[in-house]
């Protein structure tokens, strides 16, 4: 049986386990034996990688807003092209962690930059491509700062990390971070066909529940 490809994002704030439920959506994918690439962003790319060390890395406080965005489109630009639409076209199931989305609530909440400006550059940075269904784990700015703040692993490979291990988008000051999740909570007041809200509050076997509950009724 051939089936169709699907694009599926997953977005929050900074800490909202986003990660870990997409990487459980693979797992599962597999289980099923159902054809699937787990990617994100900035980054899926040898060139995206090359461009997310430099994004992220807490030295280059010197970088700014509008060369953030433009670095971010760049990123997704050959991501699209190289790895996102071939796959779809494959008929696999593309979970993507952050999108658009993410630059629009990051770039243009967050910074106060253009909103109108943030979607135009990366409309023509994707063709114009949008996911099937993002799910947008909610939490609060607390929340998710605390879980940053517990976490344990190494740094990635080219970013230097500070000492609490945080990269130079989540070292922002929390304000910046509220700014975020009410971009978030607009986007999917004006998106809400395409994005499910998930309560990121509660535990993550919860979570990742609702999540598999909805994309599986996708899927049918």
């Amino acid at each position: 049986m051939t089936h169709k490809g699907l694009f599926i994002t997953f977005e929050g704030p900074d800490g909202s386990g986003k990660t870990t439920q997409i990487q459980r959506l693979a797992e599962e994918l597999e289980h099923r034996h159902r054809p699937y690439l787990l990617t994100r962003e900035p980054g899926g790319t040898k060139i995206g990688d090359k461009i997310r060390t430099i994004i992220l890395n807490p030295d280059h406080a010197e970088l700014a807003d509008k060369t953030e965005i433009l670095l971010y489109a760049a990123s997704r630009s050959q991501h699209v092209t190289e790895k996102i639409v071939p796959a779809v076209e494959e008929g696999k199931i593309v979970l993507c962690d952050r999108f658009v989305d993410a630059s629009i609530a990051y770039q243009g909440y967050g910074l106060g930059e253009s909103i109108d400006t943030v979607k135009q550059i990366n409309a023509f940075a994707t063709n114009g491509l949008t996911p099937d269904r993002t799910y947008l784990i909610d939490v609060s700015p607390e929340t998710g700062r605390s879980r940053m703040k517990g976490r344990s692993g190494e740094p990635e490979e080219g970013v230097t990390r500070a000492a609490n291990d945080l990269d130079r988008i989540e070292m922002r000051a929390l304000a910046y971070h509220q700014r975020v999740r009410e971009g978030f909570h607009a986007i999917y007041a004006e998106h809400k066909s395409r994005i499910c809200l998930i309560n990121g509050e509660q535990d993550h076997d919860h979570v990742f529940h609702d999540i598999v509950d909805d994309f599986f009724r996708l899927l049918d």
